[in-house]
């Protein structure tokens, strides 16, 4: 009973704990923070160069889509994501943190080399164009990863994107787990919130980095983007390493095996599917998720189809590396300056940092459409989100309305698409008002992002036993897991399907893949995201009336439940210390 009193805090005669001593419990929260920031990097470092894809590798958006889709396959269809939080419970959260950066790094080599030059018309590019046209079970189910006629490269990206996403998958559960163990009693809320707003830049990063390494030096070489994000993952998995050592020694000091999560019960699925609320917060988590992140996978490319960038001449300064790092440099000042604002106590403080946010992110929107950059563009979607998330976590926690912000979000969700689809391309042959209307639309975008998962997560709890909560996380990642394996497939089908002309001119050699690659239409595949919207504002007008009926407390604020929370852990450690 006495090991007890020493995990907890410090206390009257109680050894001081490595994670009470702020320096090593942020340090650690830094290395898993920075991991997870590197490995969103890659999630989406091919997005912003599907154009070239197209023209240098002939991806069209079919097999672009399919090779997206993969990521989460092994962890949908082979339940991956299930075995994830098996080997995390039993070997811990150190083995498994380790384990996940060394998946995701030899997933990311497999993806790179399918890009290089030396993969074409090598033995693997010959064995993949003859090969896995048919995979049988799984084609007549509809569901293949590979598709007959798919290109050599895409398949074998295929296959390093799906170990990739068994390890960042892996990674999530683990990082969550690592602040759980470090935080607990102390600052929670803002590690997590800290954790979520760097890794949330890492998409910003690669929207404005990918491009760059891909045309550097004035050569069109796409594995060079890819290869940023190895390096990267390399960095992840020594950060990892390194929490390995930290995590071992706050176990050494408290003398207690690993703090490992409750295993995934199978009985636990039918106490879990009886609830109604938890299938409403269930199917809004996959329609939400379904039209955000297949979305940014497509996003830049359907900002090329939208609006006229010009050309830079040779040599010219927005051109440049230069401007890209500056960029960069504004991007975090933005990021920093707006997440340090939520905590300033003092208001002259808060207004500033405020003031210097709003001030560097118009400079760097207007260094956007001088760089003529849709990737730079786009960069801007989780920004708003970074500075806003903590603001909307607070409200939920002290006022409620989370079903209620479950709506608003759904509404935003809804308009920003259908302006994708019918109001940008108005503006085209007006760079400037494209430009301008694409910012607005994204931002907004970012503030949907933002009140979702602050309202969505939280709920949960309120919805199951306490019990059985990790089963049923474990659950909603992978009915999450199947709408982010399906949609980027559908976007690209729908694109090919909607725009036979270019797949035909395209073949009948009257126009080229780089003429193509900008040439979509999206209209139809942003109105089937936007019926995602509208399918979830649906459902979470109906959770609100079930809520009211059954009284299942989503309105309430959580402070409440986190004080009842708070009394029996003291009760318990009350108890524990008179043992």
């Amino acid at each position: 009973m006495g090991q007890t009193m020493t995990t907890t805090g410090p206390m009257a005669g109680s050894k001081e704990l490595l994670r009470d001593k702020a320096w090593a419990r942020w340090t650690a929260l830094g290395l898993l923070a920075f991991a997870m920031f590197c490995s969103y990097v890659f999630m989406d470092v091919l997005s912003p160069i599907k154009d070239l894809l197209q023209s240098e590798r002939g991806w069209n958006s079919t097999a672009f889509g399919t090779m997206q889709g993969s990521e989460t396959f092994l962890n949908v269809f082979i339940f991956f994501l299930i075995f994830a939080g098996i080997i995390l419970d039993k070997m811990g959260v150190r083995f498994t943190a380790v384990l996940s950066g060394a998946v995701m790094l030899v997933g990311a080599s497999i993806n790179w080399y399918a890009l290089t030059d030396s993969f074409i018309g090598s033995a693997l590019d010959v064995w993949f164009t003859n090969h896995l046209n048919h995979i049988p079970v799984f084609d007549q189910l509809g569901v293949s990863p590979f598709y007959e006629g798919m290109p050599a490269s895409a398949k074998l990206s295929a296959v390093g994107f799906m170990i990739f996403g068994c390890g960042v998958e892996m990674a999530g559960i683990t990082v969550s787990r690592g602040i759980v163990k470090w935080f607990k009693g102390r600052e929670m809320a803002l590690a997590m919130g800290s954790e979520m707003a760097l890794a949330r830049l890492g998409v910003a990063t690669c929207m404005i980095f990918s491009p760059m390494f891909a045309e550097m030096g004035g050569k069109v070489d796409v594995s060079r983007s890819v290869a940023f994000g190895v390096v990267l993952l390399m960095i992840a998995l020594i950060m990892f390493i390194v929490y390995f050592f930290m995590d071992r020694k706050l176990d050494a000091q408290t003398g207690e095996a690993e703090e490992k999560d409750d295993p995934f019960k199978i009985s636990d699925l039918g106490k879990i599917l009886s609830s109604l609320g938890f299938w409403l917060v269930a199917l809004l988590c996959v329609l939400y998720y379904s039209a955000i992140f297949p979305f940014q996978k497509y996003a830049v490319n359907m900002l090329q189809c939208n609006i006229d960038f010009t050309p830079l001449p040779a040599g010219s300064f927005w051109g440049s590396e230069a401007v890209t790092y500056i960029q960069y440099v504004i991007m975090l000042v933005v990021a920093a300056t707006a997440f340090a604002g939520n905590f300033a106590r003092n208001k002259g403080a808060k207004a500033a940092l405020f003031s210097i946010s709003v001030l560097s992110l118009i400079c760097y929107c207007w260094m956007g459409y001088q760089a003529q950059s849709a990737g730079a563009i786009f960069a801007v979607f989780p920004l708003l989100a970074v500075g806003i998330t903590p603001i909307l976590g607070k409200y939920v926690d002290y006022k409620g309305k989370a079903a209620t912000m479950l709506v608003l979000g759904s509404l935003l969700l809804i308009a920003c698409h259908l302006t994708f689809a019918f109001i940008l391309p108005m503006f085209k042959g007006n760079a400037a008002g494209g430009v301008a209307v694409a910012y607005v639309t994204i931002l907004v975008l970012g503030a949907s992002f933002s009140l979702v998962p602050a309202s969505l997560w939280p709920s949960v709890p309120k919805l199951v036993d306490a019990k059985i909560i990790g089963s049923a996380y474990a659950l909603i990642f992978w009915i999450q897991n199947i709408g982010l394996w399906l949609f980027p497939m559908l976007i690209g089908k729908v694109l090919t399907s909607t725009n036979t002309d270019i797949e035909a001119q395209v073949a009948a050699g009257q126009m080229t893949q780089e003429v193509a690659s900008v040439s979509y239409n999206y209209t139809w595949a942003l109105v089937m995201l936007a019926c995602l919207g509208v399918a979830a504002l649906l459902i979470g007008l109906y959770l609100k009336v079930v809520d009211k009926k059954k009284h299942l407390g989503l309105e309430l604020p959580n402070v409440a439940d986190t004080s009842v929370v708070k009394k029996e852990i003291e009760e318990s450690e009350v108890e524990s210390a008179e043992g």
